[in-house]
């Protein structure tokens, strides 16, 4: 068992101060050499964040302003705020490119204003291509996405992706009032978002859920943390499944970001016994196994998943993608190449392959080369 810490000398822009506030990494059997490391092709991280400065939602007017919440920023590495020191770190740690979330947005999709949200959205996604601009293949940005308006969500989802953003970030929780049930509205939506090729995506923390109020620094805290995280996404699942979403939009693809995996293969398992069970007693707006349409149409992202990522030898080839979870608290930089071989050494280099590199490409539509992977 070897530790691994954070020489700060390695990366661009930190300081050793900064890398001591986090966290030293465990991990289990010998670390990798120095060569061993450098031979390892590159990876694509599906799961990875940029922090906004103040500065940004100060643009708003200052009506729309008063409505923003109050959530402090995480201390991060100077690659959360720089483009060119996370191109630098992307390198140290052997990525070849990273799918980009918010930090501050991700709060944005539980306000209650609508105008708020679509202003923040738009201003967000704007500023988003320009932080991505110093290399559009290596930082790729997902365009945040209010859902309130449907026509206003499809105008912004074909604005930010003829900007060259990819995919259409929703909430994960919806308001309570406009639940994935009620599929007259959101169908609009998801039938855009498949024609123009981009993937719906979930990212765990947003919208109407827990954390609109904050996190409970007590037991229920961790309940929370674990228990519900996990509820909600399993929900959005069920509904974008058993609703028929897939159904009436057969090129449409959804992606759960930073939800883990470990869960899913036993809900599907539970899906599929009580669909075959009850499909013949009352409507059910499927004609499919629940594993079936996720197979062809779900993405869910693992970051340490040790659970999970044992069931890949047999589930989820084409479905799985590795995340580093980039700047957070939890992330595998600057370790990424030795915590992935160590959830995946026992794949083989197709699987290990499909899940770092082709899944990624194949859902993003992405414009690396096989010479970007191996060099």
């Amino acid at each position: 068992m070897s530790e691994l810490s954070v020489d700060a000398s390695k990366f661009s822009g930190m300081t050793q101060e900064q890398a001591e506030t986090f966290p030293r990494r465990t991990v289990v059997g010998e670390s990798l050499t120095e060569d061993q490391l450098a031979r390892m092709p590159k990876m694509i991280s599906t799961d990875s964040h940029v922090m906004e400065p103040d500065e940004l939602w100060q643009q708003l007017p200052p009506r729309l302003r008063d409505n923003l919440p109050n959530v402090p920023f995480r201390n991060s590495p100077p690659g959360a705020l720089k483009a060119e020191h996370r191109l630098a770190d992307q390198a140290h740690d052997g990525i070849a490119a990273e799918v980009l979330f918010p930090n501050y947005g991700m709060a944005l999709y539980g306000i209650d204003d609508i105008e708020t949200q679509e202003e923040s959205f738009k201003l967000y996604n704007d500023w988003l291509h320009d932080w991505t601009s110093p290399d559009h293949k290596r930082l790729i940005g997902v365009p945040l996405i209010s859902v309130y308006d449907p026509k206003a969500a499809i105008k912004e989802m074909h604005r930010s992706v003829d900007k060259g953003l990819r995919g259409a970030l929703i909430w994960q929780v919806p308001d309570p009032q406009l639940p994935f049930s009620n599929t007259e509205h959101y169908d609009p939506i998801f039938a855009a978002c498949a024609e123009a090729g981009q993937p719906v995506i979930c990212h765990i923390l947003t919208g109407h859920g827990y954390m609109k109020t904050g996190h409970k620094r007590s037991v229920e805290g961790i309940k929370d943390s674990t228990n519900t995280k996990t509820n909600d996404s399993a929900n959005t699942l069920f509904d974008f499944i058993f609703y028929g979403y897939f159904e009436r939009h057969p090129t449409l693809k959804f992606l759960l970001a930073e939800s883990e995996i470990g869960w899913i293969p036993f809900l599907l398992q539970q899906w599929d016994y009580y669909f075959e069970r009850h499909r013949d007693s009352y409507p059910i707006p499927i004609d499919r196994k629940p594993s079936e349409i996720f197979a062809e149409h779900v993405y869910g992202t693992f970051l340490e998943d040790y659970v999970g990522t044992r069931f890949l030898s047999w589930w989820g080839e084409k479905n799985c993608m590795w995340s580093n979870d980039y700047p957070h608290f939890n992330m595998t930089f600057p370790h990424s190449r030795q915590v992935v071989e160590h959830h995946l050494k026992d794949l083989t280099a197709e699987q290990h392959r499909r899940y770092t590199w082709d899944n990624a490409m194949d859902l993003f539509q992405l414009e690396l080369t096989e010479e970007d992977r191996i060099n």
